[in-house]
């Protein structure tokens, strides 16, 4: 048998800190996921992901299970490479300009950029996205 609380505001025990729903709602993650970005892609953990695409040397599809509710959402995204070339340094990481965002996928890219005069993608072996904004 299924249950529903409807509550207004969450409380702590001393009723001295609330938050309401809606900040709870709004402010959590609607998606995130860590993944394995070198060779065959893999996720290691994740939350909203149905599947990853790999669509080329550092750049990737996150593939949402439960859509965005519009295309107005962000991302955090972070990779890094610890292959032994490069001292495990932190790459930047964002989303692709070359595709649009849908409300069911996300496109983002790892490169070096700090490092080279002009962009070159590459594959991070860690790899972290988080996505915030209104679930469908």
């Amino acid at each position: 048998m299924a249950s529903i609380l409807r509550v207004n505001t969450l409380t702590d025990a001393s009723s001295n800190n609330s938050t309401p729903m809606a900040t709870v709602n709004q402010g959590t993650a609607k998606a995130w996921i860590n993944f394995n970005g070198g060779g065959t892609i893999a996720a290691r953990d994740s939350f909203n992901v149905g599947s990853l695409t790999d669509s080329g040397t550092g750049k990737y599809d996150i593939n949402y299970s439960s859509n965005m509710g519009n295309t107005s959402y962000i991302i955090s995204t972070l990779s890094s490479n610890l292959d032994g070339n490069d001292d495990g340094n932190v790459r930047i990481s964002g989303e692709r300009k070359s595709n649009t965002r849908s409300t069911s996928m996300t496109p983002v890219h790892s490169g070096d950029w700090f490092y080279v005069s002009s962009a070159t993608f590459s594959d991070g072996t860690n790899f972290y996205t988080s996505t915030h904004g209104d679930s469908a």
